[in-house]
């Protein structure tokens, strides 16, 4: 028999992304350290059930390290913190600038939700709440190691993770036992964030646990970056030489910032009309941290000015959208998976109706959301963009996807598994087919695992 030391093992145990994308927390254990990996909201869901499960949590956390600012990585911070209100967050200095945007968002949301459908739940915290949040929280810059609470022999270090601003993946240095944990990565440069700059091959990692979103997505292995900037400006410029506009559904942190830069370029080479271009409103707030933070950008970066844009406007007024719509333009509106009463969801309820618009979607989209059910609907389906109006007739035949998406393709996340070289692989945040893909297909030769909510798995280095 071999005999494990006990401070060489560690629990793993998901409260919320395992086998699923949403309310993604991960804890892990080791002789007395408790670690809480992210602590988002689920997307798909609705009050207490959006949040991740924490009635799993014994006690308060030493600390909560969050991997970047998308809510469902951060989302259910501050109701964390009220119940446990010793545990201590961790984040890069850009992430705790965007979290103080993403939640107050998260905070407005909440509340028309609460009265809108009449969700007694909502908000499951306040604008109040956010402020202790962020004010809690240790901004961390990238390479820099700290401890997780003080005396402790457990230390972590920031990697730049190349997902969107102030990304990181994060090693963790417990007793006998290295974790590296990838939040959402990025392993190619984008038209602002350069990629994934993971620990070098001289750290001993005894457990790897890696995102697996694209695990069941051949179309992204098969393109590159610049390829598809070409065929969205192929497909742009056709839309406006009928006189159509052109509606990019984007995330608010990221996707919005990555689009706008890349069409101000195209625009500048002269591979655009210069027609107006439209940005929504929680996106241009995430636009003025990114002007903070241009150091987190690859060098060769050039972030133009949020004043190049045009504001989208209150679209939920009469009469703005179809202004919007009326003539040339490119409107780029969140949210990226088009969920209902978005900017992007009330101007394609719109634009569906006439077929001189286009309509291109640019990252990760959801089966189960609105964005999915838009870009796969027949011509001449009628689609309900929300409750309580009426469906509307789907005339537009423009509808494409582009795969602009921020996280590493399946065979991209198969060279960090083999460049980490780990003894452990744990896959998380992914539907349940691309868990299964990667479970399958990469990481031969270790340990593997693919942990449900719930479900305590143990590691050994």
């Amino acid at each position: 028999m071999v005999y494990v030391k006990k401070s060489s093992r560690v629990t793993l145990l998901p409260i919320g992304g395992g086998r699923e994308i949403g309310a993604n927390s991960y804890l892990v254990r080791a002789n007395g350290h408790d670690v809480l990996l992210d602590c988002g909201v689920h997307p798909k869901r609705e009050g207490i059930d959006s949040l991740p499960d924490f009635s799993l949590l014994e006690r308060a956390p030493d600390a909560v390290i969050v991997s970047h600012g998308h809510v469902d990585h951060c989302g259910a911070l501050p109701k964390l913190l009220k119940r446990f209100p010793s545990a201590r967050p961790f984040a890069t200095s850009a992430t705790v600038d965007v979290m103080d945007r993403m939640l107050h968002n998260s905070v407005s949301v909440m509340t028309i939700l609460a009265r809108e459908r009449n969700i007694v739940e909502y908000p499951l915290y306040t604008h109040e709440d956010v402020v202790s949040a962020v004010q809690q929280a240790w901004a961390m810059e990238l390479d820099e190691e700290f401890a997780l609470r003080d005396g402790a022999t457990a230390t972590a270090r920031f990697y730049h993770a190349g997902h969107v601003l102030g990304s990181a993946s994060v090693l963790l240095r417990l007793p006998g036992h290295t974790v590296f944990y990838t939040g959402d990565i990025c392993t190619s440069d984008q038209e602002l964030m350069g990629g994934l700059s993971p620990p070098d091959d001289s750290e001993q990692v005894d457990t790897l646990i890696i995102e697996s979103t694209y695990g069941a997505n051949v179309e992204a292995d098969e393109t590159s970056y610049e390829e598809q900037t070409d065929r969205f400006c192929a497909a742009t410029n056709d839309v406006l030489e009928r006189g159509g506009a052109v509606l990019v559904p984007t995330f608010a942190l990221g996707r919005t910032q990555e689009m706008l830069n890349i069409v101000a370029r195209l625009q500048d080479s002269g591979r655009l009309p210069d027609v107006p271009v439209y940005a929504s409103g929680l996106g241009r707030a995430v636009y003025e941290v990114y002007h903070r933070y241009l150091d987190y950008l690859h060098p060769r970066a050039e972030l133009q000015p949020l004043s190049r844009f045009k504001r989208l406007g209150d679209v939920w007024e009469p009469g703005v959208v179809q202004d919007l719509v009326g003539g040339r333009g490119i409107i780029v509106a969140t949210s990226g998976m088009m969920i209902e009463n978005t900017p992007s969801a009330m101007v394609a309820e719109q634009i569906v109706r006439h077929k001189r618009h286009g309509m291109f979607f640019v990252g990760y989209l959801d089966p189960d959301t609105l964005g999915y059910q838009v870009l796969h609907a027949e011509t001449g389906a009628r689609v309900r963009f929300a409750r309580g109006r009426p469906p509307v007739e789907m005339r537009l035949e423009n509808r494409r996807h582009f795969s602009f998406s921020a996280h590493a393709p399946r065979a991209a996340l198969g060279e960090v598994i083999r460049r980490i070289d780990p003894k452990n692989v744990v896959f998380v945040h992914g539907d349940p087919q691309a868990i299964d893909w990667m479970y399958a297909e990469t990481g031969n030769g270790y340990r593997k695992f693919r942990p449900t909510q719930g479900e305590a798995i143990t590691l050994e280095a």
